[in-house]
């Protein structure tokens, strides 16, 4: 296997340095709009199965060019969703198997957006399902942490916990704090706009899929490993529009432990239209440039791959279950917890990034190793999910299961 990996920010480095210590691939070519950060994550391993190159991940004619020249068979996108499309079209136009960790963008519907989904979060990207399955060419998609391993626990439940599933809500909180910011994302700024102000969906049989209006239904969640309560909130996420396609359950959830300050933030952000991300023009010395409010953001706050020798905490990624087991209700949250200080020691990486970063590089070597095998454009849950929980504990990063019994998992504010 000869991978191209696109985008060497914080989860492209933390993917190189992962996947540097793994014996399944031949070559890993990093490849950035700045090749200066390509070089940079290729240095950060020193392993001669790396090199960096510069490409433009937006010019899907310059990434096919790269694919050729370097004899990828395989395209991991590791950018920010704006760059989906041309890189799955570059895929698709060279014949290599493509994965990412977030998908395709929505546009809200003009004239509900809090009630109808307009264009959904991957239905770019499933519209053109058929032509994969007639190449038998693979498009992995939403295979990071959520989606990702969080899609992986609902097959599990699915296939080794439940008989009948009554609801599957995914549900992340952290107690990370950054020393010296009051404001300081832990993940890509751009995308956490993205997803956390556009209209949250939500899944439930016979209804289908339909939308609140963002950070709705509320709750405190306790997460464990001595996280705890944190408030959840409805957050547009790839989960709820792919769990209903391959896993039987009568509601399917996303949310997010965001917490007031943050919540407030980003509704400032919106008033004030900070959150757009068409261009407005702005005097200059030299005359009028055009520049991406949105942009703007991301540029004047901390990268959040710098921020991991200030952080402290852990983050947690998991999916909650509830239905029944031969005739008795039950109730279990499949769960994976990184703490900074030890991804930090062990990698270099901080929590968020490297949580983000493993899934991905488990999923490539159980292709490699021909465990998982599939054509069209799939998500995790399509695939077999004991394999992938038992290679990611072989990784030194196991995951957890609590019943909920005596747990109090909801409480509504």
């Amino acid at each position: 296997m000869r991978v191209l990996l696109v985008g060497a920010g914080g989860v492209g480095t933390a993917i190189a340095r992962i996947a540097a210590r793994r014996p399944f691939f031949d070559e890993m070519v990093v490849a950035d709009y700045d090749l200066a950060r390509a070089q940079a994550a290729v240095a950060s391993v020193g392993d001669r199965r790396f090199r960096a190159e510069r490409v433009d991940a937006s010019d899907p004619a310059a990434v096919v060019a790269l694919l050729g020249r370097t004899g990828c068979d395989v395209l991991l996108n590791a950018t920010d969703p704006r760059f989906v499309m041309p890189l799955f079209e570059a895929a698709a136009d060279a014949g290599a198997t493509y994965l990412d960790m977030a998908m395709s963008l929505s546009e809200p519907h003009p004239d509900t957006p809090y009630e109808k989904p307009g264009v959904k979060l991957g239905d770019a990207q499933f519209a053109r399902h058929e032509a994969w399955l007639g190449r038998q060419a693979l498009a992995l998609v939403g295979m990071g942490v959520e989606p990702g391993l969080s899609d992986v626990f609902a097959r599990y439940a699915a296939d080794e916990l439940f008989d009948e599933i009554d609801e599957i809500g995914v549900r992340d909180g952290a107690n990370l704090t950054v020393d010296g910011y009051e404001f300081a994302p832990s993940f890509n700024i751009w995308t956490t706009i993205e997803e956390c102000l556009n209209p949250p969906v939500v899944w439930e049989a016979g209804r289908g899929w339909f939308t609140t209006a963002p950070f709705s239904e509320p709750e405190v969640f306790d997460f464990p490993e001595g996280i705890g309560p944190v408030q959840c909130v409805n957050v547009e996420h790839e989960e709820v529009l792919l769990i209903p396609r391959w896993v039987g359950a009568r509601r399917v959830t996303f949310k997010y432990g965001l917490g007031e300050e943050f919540i407030r933030t980003l509704r400032t952000l919106h008033q004030i239209g900070l959150d757009r991300t068409d261009g407005v023009i702005v005097p200059g010395p030299a005359g009028p440039v055009t520049v991406s409010p949105r942009d703007v953001v991301a540029a004047s706050l901390p990268d959040p791959a710098t921020l991991g020798a200030r952080m402290r905490g852990k983050t947690c990624a998991g999916t909650w279950v509830r239905g029944s087991k031969d005739g008795a209700p039950r109730e279990v949250y499949l769960y994976h917890v990184v703490d900074n200080d030890w991804s930090m020691a062990e990698y270099g990486c901080q929590a968020v990034v490297w949580q983000t970063a493993i899934n991905p590089v488990v999923a490539l070597e159980l292709l490699a190793t021909g465990v998982w095998t599939g054509a069209g454009v799939l998500g995790p849950e399509a695939f077999p999910a004991q394999p992938f929980l038992d290679l990611l504990t072989g990784y030194g990063s196991p995951w957890g299961l609590r019943e909920q019994t005596g747990v109090k998992e909801a409480v509504s504010l």
